[in-house]
């Protein structure tokens, strides 16, 4: 435990921020199971639960949870298997 109290704080942040990372990766994951599951079954609302996927990893790469190429990986995996579906 540090002594120094700007130390102190940053541990008490550092597990906030911490919580919060895990929250928004724990939806992102919820969410592209959802996405993979309606591409695998060829569901109607196939189009809009992608779309919503897509946006989940661009919210997490735009708040600094996953990493941009990291973000970029996923939604060019995503796209790809959805039109595969298509063709």
């Amino acid at each position: 435990m540090p002594n120094i109290k700007s130390q102190k704080d940053r541990v008490v942040q550092s597990k906030k921020e911490a919580l919060h990372n895990k929250a928004i990766k724990s939806n992102l994951k919820t969410v592209v199971k959802k996405a993979d599951a309606a591409i695998a079954a060829n569901a109607a609302d196939k189009e809009a639960v992608v779309v919503a996927a897509i946006s989940a990893i661009d919210k997490a790469k735009s708040k600094g949870v996953l990493h941009k190429n990291t973000a970029s990986r996923k939604i060019s995996r995503m796209a790809k298997r959805a039109n595969k579906v298509n063709a």
